[in-house]
């Protein structure tokens, strides 16, 4: 196990590389701390953590709501935490979301740390303090910038994930690749077939690279200000796309970036080739890449994007696969360009 720490602007956060989640006792006090994980993770893992106290949620996307949050917040008070309790998010990125967010308010602040059991949580999700929650139409409308103290990776856990889950990891892989690191692309695309197999070294080093580079972008631009947005490669549309269709985040991401790719044609100038690369590999990781939404109903959603600044929104296109910009693009320039595509 390796042990990286990280001071963001106010706050430390530990990073504990190919950890075990049966050693959890070691980073934190068990009679100090409260567990909340999904049906699923407590199913699956539930077990391997005996003498905790848990708190147990619903699992699911649209689960990620205010009601589920009540329901954290009634656990802590029955459990009587106080500002000295640690929360730790067991599970994937809409589990982390909530204990981040719950650990945020409750009492105004108390210390939380995350275990992500997704490959989709551990290159993105844990990383980087965004903790919220959604509200109607819009995905994590509500939310908060607060680092945790620590994340632990576990690199066994993704292994009981169904195939539909795993493939939906690699659209934040990829996302990292095509705005930072062109060699990364390249990699992603000769070990697609071992990445598939879940083999243990490939799957190491595209967790560990990817959580790199999100970390290099937050310390960089914790508030986002500046390049952190150009985490939200894809994310425009396919925030439309996720809530609209109720497909995964991974999936509607794929063909968020697919979008994103052809509007960078004709705003950033990104050679066709690109795009035509990015689609291939895309495929490779059995991800989507067509839109089949209602354009009206995404471009509703476009309206209320926490992106948006009056009339324009801050769009993150690509220059050529590793190199990103952001672009204030306005909203009847954006219409259009989904009108054509």
């Amino acid at each position: 196990m390796r042990t990286l720490k990280h001071q963001f602007g106010q706050s430390a956060t530990t990073y504990y590389l190919d950890g075990q989640l049966d050693r959890l006792g070691e980073y934190v006090d068990i009679q100090r701390t409260i567990l909340v994980m999904d049906e699923n993770v407590e199913q699956h893992h539930g077990a391997r953590l005996p003498g905790w106290k848990k708190l147990v949620i619903p699992d699911g996307e649209e689960n990620k709501n205010m009601e589920v949050l009540q329901q954290i917040v009634n656990g802590l008070i029955e459990l009587e935490a106080d500002r000295k309790t640690t929360l730790v998010g067991i599970g994937g990125g809409m589990l982390t979301d909530m204990a981040g967010f719950a650990a945020a308010i409750y009492m105004r602040g108390i210390p939380f740390g995350f275990v992500p059991t997704t490959l989709l949580a551990q290159v993105d999700a844990s990383i980087g303090g965004k903790n919220g929650i959604s509200h109607g139409q819009h995905k994590n409308m509500l939310g908060t910038i607060r680092q945790p103290s620590f994340i632990l990776f576990d690199y066994t856990l993704p292994a009981t994930m169904p195939d539909e889950e795993w493939h939906n990891g690699f659209a934040e892989i990829i996302k990292y690749a095509c705005i930072l690191d062109a060699d990364l692309f390249t990699y992603l695309e000769q070990h697609r077939d071992k990445a598939m197999e879940r083999n243990v070294d490939v799957l190491r080093y595209l967790v560990e690279r990817s959580v790199e580079l999100k970390t290099q972008v937050v310390l960089e631009d914790e508030f986002e200000t500046g390049s952190r947005r150009w985490l939200n490669f894809g994310h425009t549309l396919g925030h439309a796309v996720e809530k609209l269709e109720g497909i995964a985040h991974g999936q509607a991401v794929a063909i968020g970036m697919v979008a994103a790719a052809k509007i960078s044609e004709k705003l950033a100038g990104l050679p066709a080739e690109q795009t035509n690369r990015l689609i291939r590999l895309i495929n490779d990781y059995q991800l989507p890449v067509t839109l089949t939404s209602n354009k009206e109903k995404v471009f509703d959603i476009f309206r209320l994007d926490k992106k948006r600044e009056k009339d324009v929104i801050h769009f993150v296109l690509l220059e050529t696969i590793g190199k990103a910009i952001t672009k204030p693009v306005p909203l009847t320039e954006l219409k259009k360009l989904l009108e054509e595509m």
